[in-house]
């Protein structure tokens, strides 16, 4: 079983930063895949970025190009999101997500993820 554990979540204001961990336990064998999302009230859940066993192919949504950056620690493989610049709509409760995937490539935001932290809440305002 994987767990997933969420941190470092806050209010700030427009464009001020945050930095989101998400610790991993369990098995590493079904988790080298990992992405944050994030889902606002009344909104459906967005991916935000994911990244690949090892730091490998991040992907990022549109929306946070060039101000989000998810990386991970190669030693106790937490994840890290450094959200920068953030503005009133990047409010939302971010989740930290998990699954298996054969290959770097496949490791994007459509895929299913099988494992989920209970969230971290992230508050902008203007």
């Amino acid at each position: 079983q994987v767990q997933l554990v969420e941190s470092g979540g806050g209010s700030v204001q427009t464009g001020g930063s945050l930095r989101l961990s998400c610790a991993a336990s369990g098995s590493p064998y079904t988790r080298n895949c990992i992405a944050w999302f994030r889902q606002a009230p009344g909104t459906p859940r967005e991916g935000v970025a994911s990244i690949y066993g090892g730091g490998f192919s991040p992907v990022y949504a549109d929306s946070v190009k060039g101000r989000f950056t998810i990386s991970q620690n190669n030693t106790n493989k937490a994840v890290y999101l450094q959200m920068d610049s953030l503005k009133p709509e990047d409010s939302a409760m971010y989740f930290c997500a998990a699954t298996l995937a054969t290959r770097p490539t496949f490791c994007t935001l459509s895929m299913a993820y099988t494992y989920w932290g209970q969230g971290t809440q992230v508050t902008v305002s203007s």
